[in-house]
Parts: structure tokens; sequence; C-alpha cells
């Protein structure tokens, strides 16, 4: 099982926790995350990153054993510690403001 955190405005509009687990098939990668994401959590299609697959939405990085994996191809693999549920898969809300 793959643990994913998620930033609290996530977990309020999925009615969960700071963090789900979710089966997803090898080989890992963000992609294929997300999809299981929105398939469990259907109400978050849209808003980790655009309909349908697109990219990721602005305001939001990942990060995989501590590193910013944001700017990575959505199907690069993910290391081996997040796809044995050691490390999470972050989904981070950015802050900004002035």
């Amino acid at each position: 099982m793959v643990r994913v955190t998620l930033p609290y405005h996530l977990q309020n509009l999925a009615r969960t926790g700071p963090e789900v687990q979710l089966a997803v098939a090898a080989p890992v990668t963000a992609a294929r995350i997300l999809d299981a994401l929105e398939a469990a959590y259907p109400m978050l299609r849209g808003t980790i990153r655009e309909h349908g697959g697109g990219p990721r939405r602005a305001y939001l990085r990942f990060f995989a054993c501590q590193e910013d994996i944001s700017h990575q191809p959505l199907d690069a693999p993910l290391p081996a510690a997040v796809a044995a549920g050691e490390e999470p898969f972050m989904v981070v809300g950015a802050i900004a403001g002035g």
C-alpha cells in the first residue's frame, strides 16, 4: 500500500485524515498514485491536476523521500521506499501572499 499525505484543504474536501493508503500497481508513479487517489476520492478530480489527468495544478507540490518531484514527469517511477509504503508520497499546498 502506498501512503499519500494531503494538505488540509484536500483532506476537508475528501472528508479524510491527513494520510490515506492506496493500492497502486507497479511501477509506482505519481500518475498512478493520482489515478488511484481520484478513483477512491472522486471529489478530488480536478483539484490536484487538471481534469482528465492533465498537469499538476499551480500551488501544489509533490514530494517523495523529502525531495521535490513536482517538475519530474508524472510517469517517472518513484523511489522504492514510496512504492513499499515506507515513505509517503506528499501532496503539499504552497503558501503565497504578499
